[in-house]
């Protein structure tokens, strides 16, 4: 099965978590919470966990977000987790990953499995879709 949505970003929220013990990188890393809202055949809210190695100035880094979900897909209402990563150079996305949390579903979509993925079109609309099963 497929779903398609379109999300918004609602709060977005550095936090002070820092490695322990301190490692100096090239590349800082951060962690932040976020909060999004889906609408479409994806349709919610989600709570996100992000982590990311990046330079805003030269917008060169990796993300890796922990999405714990809770709506509906195709009017099957629940909750499950997904995690999604990418790496850029500034310009391209590479090394994209999106799963589904296996065992991590509830209510009509408890067995969910399956992939995805995130976009932003030209006009800076956030996309979202998932290609699931239900077991």
């Amino acid at each position: 099965m497929n779903a398609t949505g379109t999300f918004t970003v609602k709060a977005f929220t550095p936090t002070d978590v820092t490695p322990d013990p301190a490692v100096t990188t090239g590349l800082p890393v951060g962690v932040a919470t976020m909060e999004k809202l889906f609408e479409g055949a994806v349709a919610g809210r989600s709570a996100t966990v992000f982590t990311a190695a990046y330079d805003q100035e030269s917008g060169v880094g990796t993300y890796l977000a922990m999405e714990s979900f809770e709506g509906t897909l195709d009017g099957r209402e629940g909750t499950f987790n997904f995690v999604h990563s990418a790496t850029t150079t500034g310009s391209d996305h590479t090394a994209e990953f999106f799963t589904v949390v296996p065992a991590s579903g509830t209510g009509a979509l408890t067995g969910i499995t399956g992939s995805g993925g995130l976009g932003v079109d030209a006009d800076g609309t956030h996309r979202i879709w998932f290609e699931y099963e239900l077991g």
